[in-house]
């Protein structure tokens, strides 16, 4: 038996946070009935739908997607935008995009249909390390970023301390490539965090996510992770 809302998760449908709120809402029925409380528990002989549409239990995937600039973290855009599942047009599975890259930052994504999976990597508490690197306006002297290591005040919050190395300088073009490891997930996260130590970022690609890289891949292109792969992820997130 397991509780409804870590079923709604677990199927693709919605994040955990999501499925409690739709069924508070009175949006889940379980065998023809309404549930609007917390607690229920399920087997896999209950019939669960959401907003009247039957859950089923899909295999669970996982993708890495090399993803380009100019596209949307998300599975539709209602401006007709890319998203990113449109590079993933073999896939029949619902899946759906761990956290987010923002639309004009590219590199490493992971896509997937396990909701619980999902939930536990995006998870500030688990501290799952991703590495960008950033091409930055200026060029920047070692103690310069070194607010970076022990966090920067963002819109009222401290970020947690990070990793940081200046990759290479160009003194002409006063620009610089900065690499940064965070484990957090806030919006514009990068962005931010260097733009708050006086070097605006003009370019910006996810390298690493975890023990993950894009090794021999080029943008839009993707593939499924290995059982190695899934299980070493669950591992760092635990």
């Amino acid at each position: 038996m397991e509780r409804l809302q870590k079923v709604i998760a677990q199927s693709g449908v919605a994040s955990r946070r999501k499925a409690e709120e739709l069924i508070r809402e009175g949006h889940v029925h379980v065998n023809g009935k309404r549930v609007t409380e917390m607690g229920v528990k399920v087997n896999g002989n209950d019939i669960i739908e959401v907003q009247g549409v039957p859950l089923y239990q899909e295999d669970y995937v996982y993708f890495l997607l090399y993803k380009p600039r100019g596209v949307i973290s998300a599975v539709s855009d209602d401006k007709g935008r890319k998203v990113v599942t449109d590079f993933l047009p073999g896939v029949s599975e619902r899946i759906y995009p761990v956290g987010r890259l923002d639309y004009d930052t590219s590199g490493l994504l992971l896509l997937t249909n396990d909701g619980d999976f999902a939930n536990k990597l995006t998870h500030p508490k688990h501290e799952v390390d991703k590495t960008y690197i950033a091409k930055v306006k200026g060029v920047p002297f070692p103690q310069d970023l070194k607010p970076l290591a022990h966090g920067v005040k963002i819109e009222g919050r401290k970020t947690a301390p990070a990793k940081y190395r200046i990759i290479s300088t160009d003194n002409v073009k006063q620009t610089a490539i900065v690499e940064l490891v965070i484990h957090e997930g806030r919006n514009h996260q990068v962005k931010k965090m260097l733009e708050a130590v006086g070097y605006p970022v003009t370019k910006l690609k996810r390298e690493l996510y975890g023990d993950l890289n894009l090794h021999g891949m080029k943008p839009g292109q993707y593939r499924a992770l290995s059982k190695r792969e899934v299980k070493a992820l669950v591992e760092l997130s635990k």
